[in-house]
C-alpha cells in the first residue's frame, strides 16, 4: 500500500486534470443511470399500464418539481402520460427511444472527456517517475554501482517503468471512476429495494476475499519475473560489451547456453504470472454470476409475493448488472496494481537508495584554488565495517602548482585515493582539505569545477567531436574548442575527418583509435581549464607513437596546474615534484625519482622490473 501511495504522490502535480476526470466520470455515471431507468417506463408503456391509468395521471395535474428521485419520476410519468393520451403509444415509444439515445450520447461524451484529461495524469506521472529515477542515478555515489548490475538498472528504468504505465496508471482511472459508479448505482438500488441491496452487500465480500488471495500470489510471482528480466538484460549488456573476447575464446556456445537457460527460467516465471493474472476475469465473472442468480431468485420471490413490481425488479437487475462491470474492472485493476507493485518495489530501491555523498546545509562555494590539497589521516574501505581497509592513515600535501605522482602495485589504493578528491567516495576516517576547507563542507559542483579528470579508459559519448570536447559547458565558441584540440594534439586528425568537428565519433568513441580518444578526452580537460588535474594512467594502454602524442598533450595540459598523476609506467613521472609509493593501502615511500632510487626500496624494485621487461 505504501508503494502504491508513493506512486500516487506523483499525481499531485496534475490534480487539476484529476478533478476534471472525476467530474466528467460522475456525469457519465449519472447519464448511464438515466438510460437504465428508462427500462421501467418502457416496460410499463408496452405491457403493463392501461389507457385509463394514463388518464388518471394526467387528470391529477403536473406534480410539483422537487430535488428528489420521486419528484423526477412523477414528472416524467406525467409528461409521458400526456404524450400517450394526445399522440398515442407509438409516439411515446419514439420519444423514449430518442431520449435513451440522447442520454447515452451524453454519457459517452462525458466518458471521453474523462479519459481525455486522464491521459495527462497517466503520462505525466510516468514522465516524472522517469525523471526522478534518472536524477537519482546521477546523484548516487559510484560505490552504489559497484554492487549493481547495469543490465538490471536498465531493466528498472525501462520495462519496470513501462509496467507502472500499463498496469498501475491504467488502473488509477478505474480506481477513481468505478467506486463512484458503484456508489451511485448502489444508492439507486437501495432506493428501489433496500432488502435486495442488503443481500447484495452481504454477498460481495465473499468473492473479494478469494480475489485478494490470488492477487497476493500474483505479486510474488511478478517480483520473480522482474528479477529474472533484469538478469537477462545484464547478460545482453555483457554480451554486447564483450563480443571481442567471446569470439576470441570461442565462447559463443557457453554464452548462448547461459542466456537460453536464464531465458527459460524467465519464460517459466512469466507463464505462471499470466496464468494467475488471466484467472481474474473468469473468476470474477463466475462469482458475479453466482451473486446475480441469488439475487434473481430472491427478487423473483418478492415479485411473486407482490412485494415488488415486475418492471421495478427488471430495472433493478439491469442496474445491478451494471454494478458487475465496474466491479469486474476493479478486480482487474487490483490484479494489475499487484503486478505493478512488483515493478514499483524495484524502482523504489533506486529512488530511495541512500545518498552517502551529501552536502551540508550551507556549503562553501569555492571558486579558486590558492594554496594546497591535504589528505589528513585518511582511511577508507568499500564495505562499511570491513577491517581490510583499501587506504590506511594517509597523510599527504599537494602544494599549488606541484605535480604529485601515485605509484604502486595493482590494488594498492592509487585510484581510490584520487577518486576521493572530487568526492566520488568519502573517507571512513580523516578528512580531505582544499585551502584548509574540508571537501565535505564544499558545494559539490564548485568542488568538481576545480578539477579536470583524464582516465585510462576515455569516456566519450555518441555525439560529435565538438560536443564531446565542450561536454558539460554552455555557449562554447568553436575557436575555443579548436584551441583546446590543438593543445591536446587532436586538431590534425580531427581536420582529416569528413565532417571535422561535427563528425559523430560513435558509441563510446568507437570510430576513433585509442590514442585519438585519449586526446579528445585531454582536449575536454583543456577546455574546462581547471586548476587541479587528476590523471589516472592516461597513457598506459597506448602504443609508443600514441603515447608520445598523448604525453606531449598531457605536458601541455599540466603547465602551471596542480596535478595528481596515477602512473603505471614510471618513465612518465620521473619529473614529478613528489612520488608517493603506495603498498597495501599505506604510504611505503615518498620522494623524488632520484631520492627513491637511492633508497633502494619498493620504488627501486618497481622501476627495475619495468627497465628489464
Amino acid at each position: 500500500m505504501k508503494r502504491f501511495l508513493h506512486i500516487l504522490s506523483y499525481v499531485r502535480g496534475y490534480w487539476r486534470y484529476g478533478v476534471l476526470n472525476i467530474v466528467f466520470n460522475i456525469l457519465s455515471v449519472v447519464f448511464s443511470l438515466f438510460s437504465l431507468t428508462m427500462i421501467a417506463p418502457f416496460l410499463n408503456l408496452l405491457f403493463l399500464k392501461q389507457s385509463d391509468e394514463y388518464k388518471k395521471i394526467v387528470e391529477k395535474g403536473a406534480p410539483q418539481l422537487k430535488a428528489s428521485a420521486d419528484s423526477l419520476i412523477d414528472n416524467f410519468n406525467y409528461y409521458l402520460s400526456q404524450v400517450i393520451m394526445e399522440k398515442g403509444k407509438l409516439s411515446a415509444l419514439i420519444f423514449i427511444c430518442f431520449l435513451v439515445v440522447t442520454v447515452i450520447f451524453l454519457k459517452n461524451i462525458f466518458r471521453y472527456f474523462g479519459l481525455f484529461y486522464m491521459s495527462n495524469v497517466r503520462n505525466g506521472v510516468v514522465k516524472d517517475l522517469r525523471n526522478a529515477m534518472h536524477t537519482k542515478i546521477l546523484s548516487l555515489p559510484l560505490s552504489y554501482y559497484s554492487s549493481e548490475r547495469k543490465g538490471d538498472l536498465m531493466s528498472r528504468m525501462t520495462t519496470d517503468v513501462m509496467e507502472i504505465e500499463w498496469s498501475v496508471m491504467q488502473s488509477i482511472e478505474m480506481i477513481f471512476r468505478n467506486p463512484i459508479n458503484i456508489i451511485i448505482l448502489l444508492a439507486t438500488m437501495v432506493y428501489m429495494s433496500p432488502k435486495l441491496t442488503l443481500i447484495v452487500l452481504a454477498l460481495i465480500p465473499v468473492p473479494g476475499v478469494l480475489i485478494s488471495l490470488v492477487a497476493r500470489s500474483l505479486k510474488r510471482t511478478s517480483v520473480k519475473g522482474k528479477t529474472r528480466l533484469g538478469t537477462l538484460f545484464s547478460i545482453i549488456e555483457e554480451t554486447l560489451g564483450g563480443l571481442r573476447i567471446i569470439k576470441a575464446f570461442n565462447a559463443e556456445n557457453f554464452i548462448d547456453k547461459r542466456f537460453r537457460q536464464e531465458n527459460e527460467f524467465y519464460t517459466h516465471t512469466m507463464v505462471r504470472m499470466y496464468r494467475k493474472q488471466d484467472l481474474s476475469s473468469p473468476l470474477s465473472e463466475f462469482l458475479g454470476a453466482g451473486v446475480l442468480m441469488t439475487l434473481v431468485y430472491l427478487g423473483g420471490k418478492l415479485v411473486l409475493d407482490d412485494s415488488l413490481s415486475a418492471s421495478t425488479f427488471i430495472t433493478y437487475i439491469a442496474i445491478f448488472y451494471q454494478v458487475i462491470a465496474p466491479s469486474k474492472e476493479l478486480t482487474t485493476a487490483f490484479y494489475a496494481i499487484q503486478r505493478g507493485m512488483a515493478s514499483a518495489e524495484r524502482i523504489e530501491k533506486i529512488v530511495k537508495a541512500e545518498e552517502t555523498i551529501k552536502e551540508i546545509a550551507s556549503p562553501v562555494a569555492l571558486s579558486v584554488f590558492n594554496r594546497e590539497i591535504e589528505f589528513r589521516n585518511v582511511s577508507f574501505s568499500y564495505t562499511r565495517g570491513d577491517n581490510g581497509h583499501v587506504l590506511k592513515d594517509i597523510n599527504l600535501k599537494v602544494p599549488k602548482g606541484k605535480t604529485v605522482a601515485l605509484v604502486g602495485q595493482s590494488g594498492s589504493g592509487k585510484t581510490t585515493l584520487a577518486d576521493m578528491l572530487p568526492r566520488f567516495y568519502d573517507p571512513d576516517k580523516g578528512e580531505i582539505l582544499i585551502d584548509g576547507i574540508s571537501v565535505k563542507d564544499m558545494k559539490i559542483t564548485s568542488l568538481r569545477s576545480l578539477m579536470g579528470i583524464v582516465t585510462q579508459e576515455s569516456i566519450l559519448f555518441n555525439d560529435t567531436v565538438f560536443n564531446n570536447i565542450a561536454f558539460g559547458l554552455n555557449n562554447v565558441k568553436e575557436e575555443n574548442v579548436i584551441a583546446a584540440a590543438k593543445i591536446a594534439n587532436a586538431h590534425e586528425f580531427i581536420m582529416q575527418m569528413q565532417e571535422k568537428y561535427q563528425a559523430n565519433i560513435g558509441d563510446r568513441g568507437s570510430k576513433l583509435s585509442g590514442g585519438q580518444r585519449q586526446r579528445i578526452a585531454i582536449a575536454r580537460a583543456v577546455l574546462k581549464n581547471p586548476p587541479i588535474l587528476i590523471l589516472d594512467e592516461a597513457t598506459s594502454s597506448l602504443d609508443s607513437e600514441s603515447e608520445r602524442l598523448v604525453q606531449d598533450a598531457l605536458n601541455n595540459l599540466m603547465k602551471s596546474r596542480t596535478s595528481v598523476i596515477i602512473a603505471h609506467r614510471l618513465s612518465t613521472i620521473q619529473h614529478a615534484d613528489e612520488i608517493i609509493v603506495l603498498q597495501k593501502g599505506e604510504i611505503a615511500e615518498r620522494g623524488t625519482h632520484n631520492e627513491l632510487l637511492a633508497k633502494n626500496g619498493v620504488y627501486k624494485k618497481l622501476y627495475d622490473m619495468q627497465v628489464f621487461v
